[in-house]
């Protein structure tokens, strides 16, 4: 039997289990417990990288630059949260994926406008 037909096998076999044992409720619980724990970890991470390196160059940027910076950076993290919380789909993914998408641009363009000497 080949590793791939053995996988599936055992899938199936756990899906089986959920389905017998009645547990989609708490597996959807165990989903979302996950996804928050997830968006936890990586807002933590973002603030340690955050504290130890940007927080010293960015206090030498001009006020209005650091304001943009920090609206796009906040606006990103509401857009990632509202994807994670609501999972748009249609026009509301259009609209999250372009909300994060001018987000990481102004947020890019901020920094390397900062970072460039003319």
């Amino acid at each position: 039997m080949s590793p791939f037909v053995r996988n599936l096998l055992i899938l199936a076999g756990f899906a089986v289990l959920i389905v017998v044992l009645n547990a989609e409720t708490a597996l959807s619980t165990a989903n979302v417990l996950l996804s928050l724990a997830f968006l936890v970890v990586v807002a933590v991470v973002i603030y340690f990288f955050w504290r130890d390196f940007g927080r010293r160059e960015i206090n030498t940027w001009p006020e209005r630059q650091r304001r943009v910076f920090y609206a796009a950076g906040g606006l990103l993290i509401v857009d990632i949260g509202w994807w994670l919380w609501s999972s748009p789909s249609g026009r509301n993914a259009l609209v999250a994926i372009v909300v994060a998408a001018v987000s990481v641009y102004v947020g890019f363009k901020t920094w390397r406008g900062q970072r460039t000497y003319y």
